[in-house]
């Protein structure tokens, strides 16, 4: 076999496994930096031998197998583990031989695997990175390509995100009962965080990055499939399918753009928009009150019905709004509850709303509260406040082509 042809197979198969692979392993290591190390062996092994002996039936089993039993070894030869020997005992000797056609345990090891990259002691920043390296597969280059950043300063992200989950003494466990709800919100939030980076990215040349948005999709079909009891994992699902449906309507043939009002909707993602409801009533089939996540899935929803601008139901994402105000406070929540009350009542009501927000310190230079103001100015026929609005918006945004729509906006607002 080509040395190349079995390069390409084995990177195809470690990107699709690796998240797998490094549960699997630090399941038996318990430490996600020495998880992935054992893992990368096997891809170096994999690179070694599958040129000569040829891609295996199965390439992942092959590569769970090959990184568990070197972390088999390592835990029985090294001084260093022998009190955790001691300590697993029973549980470390009924660790079985790695079985290429039966992996166990999986889910369960991927499910701790997301808790512990996301876990809280860890900061935003590096819970991101770390997720995407762990669990989306991402290489360093890829991860800093994505968020604008330096290869150095990304790699050191991960680096201290390991030693503080080693210095905490973080169980490689899932947690239950209180603690499980208080850190799946964290799991749910570092996910949403990609997938809102790659769908309004806040700096950069470029307008959307799909393919943060595609691995965030993937994480949280992946967590609703092995949490299928959670209602907000279903309704995150909900929300990042509904608002992807959108993707290829929301640029121009330039890359600028496009406001919601203004998307061409029989470009919208049909499927995607089927998945996202069936995601939502999945949500609301397990029980409870909506969390965030589905109210914010229920609002995406009501945009994806509506089949032109005009037929949204205003009315009804006002009231979810001022449903999340309440579950999920935030000046931000605020902010998008201006927007529908003033298409819903008028936009001398959302104005009032938008304007109260004005002296919150924490949208101080949050660029969108301008930018909505300037549109409620606009539609009250106060244009040169509106005006002063957008250019005040442009100065703001971090993101080029954001900031080019702004000023464009405060053009055309009529003289």
């Amino acid at each position: 076999m080509a040395v190349t042809e079995a390069s390409s197979a084995v990177e195809a198969v470690y990107r699709i496994e690796s998240a797998r692979i490094i549960a699997g392993t630090a399941r038996i290591v318990r430490d996600v930096g020495i998880a992935e190390e054992l893992a990368q062996d096997a891809l170096v092994a994999a690179l070694e031998q599958w040129p000569r002996t040829g891609v295996p039936d199965r390439p992942g089993a092959w590569l769970m197998a090959t990184a568990k039993h070197r972390a088999i070894d390592l835990v029985r030869r090294k001084e260093t583990y022998a009190r955790k020997l001691a300590e697993a005992g029973r549980a470390l000797q009924n660790v079985p031989p790695p079985d290429a056609a039966d992996p166990d345990g999986i889910d369960d090891d991927l499910l701790r695997l997301i808790f512990t990259s996301c876990h809280p002691v860890l900061t935003t920043e590096a819970r991101t990175a770390l997720t995407l390296r762990l669990l989306g597969g991402l290489s360093t280059e890829e991860i800093a390509r994505a968020f604008l950043a330096t290869e150095a300063a990304v790699a050191q992200r991960i680096v201290r995100a390991k030693r503080t989950l080693g210095r905490a003494g973080v169980p490689f466990e899932v947690p239950y009962g209180p603690e499980r709800a208080a850190r799946l919100g964290s799991v749910l939030d570092v996910i949403y965080l990609i997938f809102n980076e790659g769908y309004a990215a806040t700096t950069g040349d470029d307008w959307l990055r799909p393919a943060l948005c595609e691995d965030a999709l993937r994480l949280a079909r992946l967590l609703a499939g092995l949490m299928e009891s959670e209602p907000e994992v279903h309704g995150l699902v909900a929300l990042l399918e509904l608002q992807a449906s959108r993707t290829r309507a929301r640029t121009g043939a330039d890359g600028a753009p496009v406001l919601l009002a203004d998307q061409n909707r029989s470009r919208w993602d049909q499927l995607l928009i089927r998945r996202g409801f069936a995601a939502l009533e999945r949500s609301h089939a397990v029980g409870g009150a909506p969390g965030p996540y589905a109210l914010q899935g229920a609002i995406a929803a009501c945009h994806a019905r509506a089949v032109r601008y005009e037929d949204t139901d205003w009315t009804t994402i006002a009231t979810l709004y001022g449903h999340l105000v309440k579950v999920a406070p935030s000046p931000v929540v605020e902010l998008n509850r201006a927007v529908a009350v003033s298409m819903a009542e008028g936009p001398a009501a959302g104005l009032a709303l938008a304007d109260a927000l004005a002296q919150n310190p924490a949208l101080a230079s949050y660029h969108l509260l301008p930018s909505v103001r300037g549109d409620l100015l606009r539609r009250l026929g106060r244009t040169e406040e509106a005006r002063a609005a957008f250019v005040r918006a442009a100065e703001l945004t971090r993101n080029a082509r954001e900031r080019a729509m702004l000023l464009a906006r405060a053009e055309g607002v009529s003289r």
